[in-house]
C-alpha cells in the first residue's frame, strides 16, 4: 500500500523536519489515534500493537474513520519495541493492567534522551514509570477522546473532541516539551501544555473513573445514566468521592470541582459509552483496580470513606475475574 489520505486530501510521505521520533507502546484506539495523527502529518512513528490488530496493520496501514477528519496510511508497526531502537518519545498508552510487562518491553527503546509521555487511564502509572525510568523523563497526559478498534487495523473516533493535556511529572516544562506540543500541533491534535500535570490526569479521573464505573455497573449510555435520577445522583457521588481523595493525596482540584464535571457530562453525546463499559460487554478484561480500585484504596489509607466506589467496584469484580481467568487459559 502507497497510497497516504488524511482528512480526504493526500499528505507528502517522509520525515517533517525536526520532527521527534516517537513510538507508541500500545497502539489501541486512544494510541491508535494520536500516532496515526503524527504519522500522517510526516512525524516518524512506531507502533507497537500484537496479534490480528498488528497483522493488519503490516499487511493494510491503519485506518481512521474520525468526524474530525479519516485517514488510511502505511505504518511502521511491530511487537518489539527494541525494533525502533532509541526513540525521543515513547506515548505510553497500554492498559494499566500491562503496565508492568509494558514497562519492562519498552526499556530496550528507551534511550539516554527519551521522554515517556503516559497517556493511560488511572492516576499511578506515571508513579510506577517515574520508579522505573526516572521522574525526570516521565511526563503525565490526560486524554479526552471516545474511540474504539472497530476491526485490525481500524479506529473509530466517535467523539467530538480529541484534547490531550501533557506535562512533566518532575520539574518545569523545557524545550523537550515544546518539540512535543510542536509535533502534536502539527498534527492537528488539540494539545496543550499544561503547568501541573498530577492536577490534569486527577481532573480526568473525576469523570473517567465514575464514568466507566456507573456506565458498566447499568450497561447504559451516558445521556441514559443522567436522565435516570437514581443513576445521576450515584454518579455524582462517585465524583464527589474522586474530588475527596484528591485532596486528601494533595492535589487541589478547585471547590468547584463536582459541579465542573457535571457540566462537563451533561454536554457529552448521550450515546456515549465507555471503553470499559465496551470491555464488560465483550468479555475483556477492565481495568477496574486502576479506576474504582484506586480510589478505594487511596480512600481507606487516607480515612476518607468512598461508599459509591465500594460498591461500583464489588459489583463489577467477578466481571473483572472472569475476564482474568479467560485470559491466563492455555489459549493465551
Amino acid at each position: 500500500m502507497s497510497d497516504i489520505v488524511s482528512c480526504g486530501r493526500p499528505v507528502a510521505p517522509g520525515r517533517e523536519v525536526g520532527a521527534m521520533r516517537w513510538l507508541v507502546m500500545g497502539a489501541g484506539a486512544t494510541g491508535g489515534y494520536v500516532g496515526g495523527r503524527l504519522a500522517a502529518a510526516g512525524i516518524p512513528v512506531t507502533f507497537v500493537a500484537r496479534g490480528a490488530h498488528l497483522a493488519a496493520l503490516k499487511e493494510h496501514g491503519l485506518r481512521l474513520h474520525s468526524r474530525l477528519g479519516d485517514l488510511h496510511l502505511p505504518v511502521h508497526a511491530t511487537d518489539r519495541p527494541a525494533d525502533a531502537g532509541p526513540v525521543d518519545v515513547v506515548l505510553f498508552a497500554v492498559k494499566s493492567y500491562d503496565t508492568e510487562a509494558a514497562m519492562a518491553q519498552v526499556a530496550d527503546a528507551v534511550g539516554p534522551g527519551t521522554a515517556i509521555l503516559c497517556i493511560q487511564n488511572g492516576v499511578d502509572n506515571e508513579e510506577r514509570l517515574a520508579a522505573r525510568f526516572g521522574a525526570e523523563r516521565v511526563l503525565g497526559g490526560a486524554i479526552r477522546i471516545e474511540a474504539t478498534i472497530a476491526a485490525p487495523g481500524v479506529i473509530v473516533h466517535s467523539s467530538p473532541f480529541a484534547r490531550l493535556e501533557f506535562g512533566p511529572w518532575a520539574g518545569p516544562a523545557g524545550p523537550r516539551e515544546q518539540t512535543m506540543l510542536a509535533d502534536l500541533t502539527r498534527a492537528g491534535i488539540d494539545a496543550a501544555l499544561v503547568e501541573d500535570a498530577r492536577r490534569a490526569v486527577w481532573e480526568k479521573f473525576l469523570f473517567l473513573c465514575s464514568a466507566a464505573g456507573v456506565t458498566s455497573v447499568t450497561r447504559a449510555t451516558i445521556g441514559e445514566v443522567l436522565s435516570c435520577p437514581e443513576s445521576r445522583e450515584l454518579f455524582q457521588q462517585a465524583v464527589s468521592e474522586v474530588a475527596a481523595v484528591a485532596a486528601a493525596r494533595g492535589v487541589d482540584l478547585g471547590g468547584d470541582a463536582v459541579a465542573r464535571t457535571m457540566a462537563f457530562v451533561d454536554g457529552l453525546p448521550p450515546a456515549m459509552r465507555t471503553s470499559m463499559q465496551r470491555d464488560i460487554e465483550q468479555g475483556r478484561r477492565i481495568e477496574l483496580d486502576a479506576l474504582s480500585g484506586a480510589v478505594v484504596r487511596y480512600g481507606r489509607a487516607a480515612g476518607v470513606p468512598t461508599p459509591a466506589h465500594a460498591f461500583l467496584y464489588a459489583a463489577l469484580r467477578p466481571a473483572a475475574l472472569a475476564a482474568e481467568r479467560a485470559y491466563a487459559a492455555p489459549a493465551h
